[in-house]
């Protein structure tokens, strides 16, 4: 079995790096079959799918960690988690990235809102103090057990205190130990090429979310403003929203399904590596016995 690239190695391999987030197992697995070299999981996709809430605050690190580890066992491609606040305090922090680092993620981010916090294109959302988020990312950086996991610092503060507050805060925050940056909602294309411009020589994400504050773009064009990485946290979610929606709606009306609408039957069974499965039970299961 090959080795896991670090996220270092795909930084250099990918140009750039993009990111669908997977939401649960089987998308995780779906993104693989696709082809992507690496994904993320975002806590906006993944407790508005496995609990039905918003991303307002309302889940916390063990119900968070819990399908984090479900989704990422579906896979073995490399994963940017949501780190969130880091869930408290630094030593919340210390124990939120030895978690994740534990369970095999390549990547996490930590970002700089005040509890409880909310989805960065939301409005209503705060942050805490500069040099109270340095320290946690200080802390984030010393809890690594390994260099090669990538620490990523986002800050929501141009929603709040301005652009130029938020690019202050990156410098910061890349000095304090973080490998990476994340300027969270810049809301025109002229502050994408500002914040790209910014950090020359540090790995820096986009965040593509439909329906946001930031424009879309597509990723060429974005890397050349300056971005390695290029995250899409709602593309996948909400296309399967709309889907259920459908399938349900003809069910209640009594219309069949067109085979253009879906998966078939073998092809459902393939996805979820049914012959694997099988192939261990044929070798190692006892044969059935005949009924007399």
């Amino acid at each position: 079995m090959n080795e896991q690239p670090t996220w270092r190695d795909l930084l250099r391999r990918e140009q750039p790096l993009l990111l669908p987030c997977a939401h649960d197992a089987l998308s995780a697995r779906l993104i693989e079959r696709a082809g992507f070299a690496a994904y993320s999981i975002g806590g906006f996709a993944l407790v508005g799918s496995r609990y039905g809430i918003p991303d307002i605050g309302l889940a916390a690190f063990s119900e968070i960690s819990a399908g984090i580890r479900d989704i990422m066992g579906a896979t073995r491609l490399p994963v940017l988690v949501d780190g969130d606040t880091g869930y408290g305090d630094v030593k919340n922090v210390t124990h939120t990235v030895e978690g994740y680092e534990a369970l095999g993620a390549s990547a996490i981010f930590i970002e700089d809102q005040v509890a409880p916090k909310r989805c960065g294109h939301m409005v209503g959302k705060d942050v805490i103090p500069a040099d109270v988020m340095v320290r946690k990312i200080k802390a984030a950086a010393a809890a690594r057990r390994s260099k090669d996991f990538f620490l990523i610092a986002r800050t929501d503060a141009r929603a709040v205190h301005g652009l130029d507050d938020a690019l202050r805060r990156g410098e910061q925050y890349l000095e304090a130990g973080a490998d990476g940056i994340f300027i969270e909602a810049p809301q025109s294309i002229e502050e994408l090429r500002r914040i790209g411009r910014a950090f020359q020589g540090a790995p820096q994400m986009a965040n593509m979310l439909e329906g946001g504050q930031t424009p879309m773009l597509p990723p060429a064009e974005l890397k050349a403003m300056g971005f390695a990485i290029v995250a899409y946290p709602t593309s996948v979610i909400f296309r399967v929203a709309r889907t259920i929606e459908r399938a349900l709606a003809d069910i209640k009306a009594g219309r069949p399904g067109t085979s253009g609408d879906s998966v078939d039957f073998a092809g459902f069974k393939d996805i979820t590596g049914y012959e694997h499965w099988a192939q261990i039970e044929d070798k190692y299961a006892p044969p059935l016995r005949s009924k007399a």
